[in-house]
């Protein structure tokens, strides 16, 4: 059974690789996600099936997508640890590119994340897919 930190160090690695099936492994069947930051409204995932689904619609395919400056702290609790690190987004096409922080609160439970708290700057990552 992985550990919360080697889970998280995972999860960033695939992120990286855009191996989206194996991202939907890292988690419980019950999963649930959420993105307390996105606009205009928070949102919520509930269950390996919708998360998989969100996984799917990413526009990611037009991006390289380069996390950097990862920090991965533990937590008092045994289950949670805190990944605080950068995204580098590059649009394949135009070669436009930003840098946004993120900050994930994720809990583990028998090797597979449980629950997360995803802390992005939706609003920013929305204009920057939008315009293509």
């Amino acid at each position: 059974m992985s550990s919360p930190r080697a889970v998280a160090a995972s999860l960033i690695k695939g992120i990286e690789n855009r191996s989206w099936t194996e991202l939907s492994a890292l988690y419980d069947e019950n999963v649930v996600v959420e993105h307390p930051f996105n606009r205009p409204a928070p949102t919520r995932i509930n269950g390996l099936a919708e998360l998989t689904a969100h996984f799917e619609a990413a526009p990611t395919g037009k991006v390289d997508l380069v996390p950097h400056d990862v920090v991965i702290r533990e937590t008092d609790d045994p289950e949670v640890v805190v990944v605080q690190y950068d995204y580098t987004i590059t649009a394949k096409e135009s070669g436009r590119s930003m840098e946004t922080p993120n900050i994930l609160v994720i809990r583990v439970r028998d090797g597979r994340i449980t629950h997360s708290v995803d802390y992005h700057d939706h609003a920013a990552l929305n204009e920057f897919f939008a315009a293509g």
